[in-house]
Parts: structure tokens; C-alpha cells; sequence
């Protein structure tokens, strides 16, 4: 329309830095290429002006035509041009260059947090539903979704995707509690078994489009894709890691847990707190340390409270 301005085109204050910066490389460039020019003219013409126009013909310095001197100190003027173009304003250059890398990696790095927080808070109400769901429809649920997991005092639950005790008992009670039915667990889980367990059906997540497993290990991209898988299993259990355990509780019936009484502070993998107001101990029993077990545990049973 008539009268109406053009609105300008906005840059990004970084992005205005980076081509700012350009420009003055370029311009750094151009200024050397015609100092370069300027000093083979300007030495041809003192040559020429002392030996064909005999301009200062008779001057010497040191027994040696002015114009030597005039030049040689003219060259030294344009190599440190030059040093500096190249070398110390390019080392400059780098050093700002790091500084944009830095700034632009934190940049990302905030990103990756917000999607992380957002997926986070979509996995929270898909559960939700999930949950709302089965309660509006029983029939539709498995019959006893089962958590399995052995936690220290302050819910450590591994590190370097090891165990951190050896428990014999609790091993044991593993394999008679899980054996027949569905193990569902994540990826690294599934690899810090040598082979998998006999009589178990497993079922592992994992995000990697194309995760190889051995003959018989059923692969699903996620929980709720493995826990329609196991449907028709009266009791499937879920084994680990962290994130899967963070993921099932909200949806779990039971949780089988193995109370070690002591702290690991070295883990790097944790079990979720136990909310006291969603589940409720149903039985206990506590093994003291021994000389086949170096820790103390209990074997605690939780169960959903009715709404």
C-alpha cells in the first residue's frame, strides 16, 4: 500500500555478530592485498625516480642507496601486516570463534532441556490416562501389573548399569517370583545379562529403530507397547532401569520390593520414592547379614491403595 513502510528485516544478535565479524576478516584481507599493490608500485617508482630521474642520486646511507633502506623498511612494515592479518588477528578470531561455539552449545543444551522437560510432562499424562483408563475399564488391564526391584536405603538401585551388592537370597527370590511370567525392562537392563533368564518371556524398550536381539527377546519402542504385549499374562513384571521404573509406577498394582539397609552413595541409577499416600506395605520380612549376604534386607510387598 501507499505510504506504507517496508519493515526491515530483523538479524538475531548472534547471528549480526557472526556476519559482523565476516566483514571485518574481509575487510582486514582486502586492506593487505592493496598494501601489497602500493608497496611493488611505490618500490618500483623510488627505484626509478633515484636512477632514472637521479632524484637523491648522490644521497647514501652507509655506503648504500637511500631507496635500499627506504624500501627494506618498507617491507618489514608490510610482513608485520601481514603476521597480523594471519596470525595474530586469525588466533583473535579463533578465540571469538570459541566463544560463539560456547554460546550457541548453551544454547542447544537449553533446548534439549525444554523438549526434555515437555516430553517429560507427556509421558506423566499419557499415564494418567492410562490409569483413568483401566480404572474405567478393568478388562482392559493386566491383572497384576508387578514391580520388581532391590533398592538401598536411599533408592540406589545400581551404577555403570551393574548391581552394587550380591544378594543371594534376593536372586533366588527373583527367579521364583518372575519365572513363567513377562520380564519387561529397558535396554541397558536387558544387556547387563549375560544371556537371558530361562522361562521368562522378555520384552525390552528401547528407542533404537533397529536394536538386535537374540532369537526369542521380543523388542517394543515403548512401555505401553510392552505392557500390551504382556496383556494376557495374570502377573507381568517389570525389572528396570530407572526410567522404566519412573515410567510403570503410576500404572503398577504391586510392587515386590528388596529393602537393602544401606546407603550406596555411589550410584548412578535410583528407584522412585514410595508415595505412602498412593501404596500400602502388606507384609515384611527381614534376612540380617550373614556370611553369604554382606548387607542386611528385607523383602517388602506394596500394593495400590483403593481410591
Amino acid at each position: 500500500m501507499i505510504g506504507k513502510k517496508k519493515s526491515k528485516p530483523q538479524l538475531d544478535p548472534e547471528q549480526l555478530e557472526l556476519f559482523q565479524n565476516a566483514q571485518k576478516r574481509i575487510k582486514q584481507k582486502k586492506r593487505l592485498y592493496t598494501h601489497f599493490i602500493v608497496f611493488l608500485f611505490g618500490a618500483v617508482l623510488i627505484i626509478l625516480a633515484n636512477t632514472v630521474l637521479g632524484i637523491g642520486k648522490d644521497f647514501q646511507i652507509f655506503g648504500r642507496e637511500w631507496f635500499v633502506y627506504a624500501i627494506g623498511i618498507w617491507i618489514i612494515l608490510f610482513l608485520y601486516h601481514v603476521f597480523k592479518v594471519f596470525v595474530i588477528d586469525r588466533f583473535m578470531g579463533q578465540a571469538w570463534e570459541k566463544e560463539q561455539l560456547d554460546k550457541l552449545t548453551a544454547k542447544q543444551q537449553q533446548r534439549i532441556e525444554v523438549l526434555k522437560r515437555k516430553l517429560e510432562k507427556e509421558e506423566t499424562i499419557m499415564a494418567q490416562s492410562m490409569i483413568s483408563s483401566s480404572k474405567k475399564n478393568p478388562a482392559a488391564r493386566t491383572n497384576e501389573l508387578t514391580i520388581i526391584v532391590a533398592a538401598g536405603e536411599n533408592n540406589a538401585i545400581g551404577k555403570e548399569n551393574k548391581l552394587i551388592w550380591h544378594l543371594k537370597d534376593d536372586l533366588k527370590r527373583f527367579k521364583d517370583l518372575t519365572s513363567g511370567h513377562h520380564i519387561i525392562m529397558g535396554r541397558k537392563t536387558f544387556e547387563s545379562f549375560a544371556k537371558p533368564l530361562p522361562n521368562r518371556v522378555h520384552v525390552v524398550v528401547t528407542t533404537q529403530p533397529d536394536y538386535q536381539a537374540p532369537d526369542g527377546v521380543l523388542v517394543v519402542n515403548s512401555l505401553e507397547a510392552a505392557l500390551d504385549i504382556a496383556k494376557n499374562d495374570e502377573q507381568p513384571f517389570i525389572i528396570g532401569g530407572g526410567e522404566i521404573y519412573r515410567q510403570a509406577i503410576p500404572l503398577a498394582h504391586k510392587i515386590e520390593l528388596t529393602r537393602v539397609h544401606h546407603r550406596f552413595d555411589g550410584a548412578d541409577t535410583f528407584f522412585p520414592k514410595i508415595d505412602s499416600s498412593e501404596w500400602k506395605e502388606i507384609s515384611s520380612k527381614t534376612h540380617d547379614k550373614d556370611e553369604e549376604h554382606d548387607y542386611a534386607f528385607s523383602f517388602i510387598t506394596y500394593i495400590r491403595k483403593e481410591d
